[in-house]
């Protein structure tokens, strides 16, 4: 089954830089449209960005528009998450994802990594 893993969280103070990984176990997910999630305690998760198998179709969530930047690189079966200009609303536990299609839909994605832990200090 296809694995996805989380890397690059931790603890920034608002203003400042993350960069989360997520690499694929196979191959085929050169093939697969990727998406980060994100989670914080007490609230539903929500839809932060995605990717199309290309890199060429990104969409986000009005909410880190301008801040984050979503790519990949398709050689190293991996997908990338830029956070820039961190607020404490931010902190979350974020989620990789990869479904069929580009979706801000969580139900839409098929595996999900174990995700990984953004705290942003005030």
């Amino acid at each position: 089954q296809m694995q996805l893993v989380e890397s690059g969280g931790g603890l920034v103070q608002a203003g400042g830089s993350l960069r989360l990984s997520c690499t694929s176990s196979e191959h085929i997910d050169s093939r697969r449209a990727r998406a980060w999630f994100r989670q914080a305690p007490g609230k539903e998760r929500e839809f932060v960005a995605t990717i199309g198998r290309s890199g060429g179709d990104t969409r986000y969530a009005d909410s880190v528009k301008g801040r984050f930047t979503i790519s990949r690189d398709t050689t190293e079966n991996t997908v990338y998450l830029q956070m820039n200009s961190l607020k404490p609303e931010d902190t979350a536990v974020y989620y990789c994802a990869a479904g069929l299609t580009t979706s801000r839909v969580p139900y839409d994605y098929l595996y999900w990594g174990q995700g990984t832990q953004v705290t942003v200090s005030s």
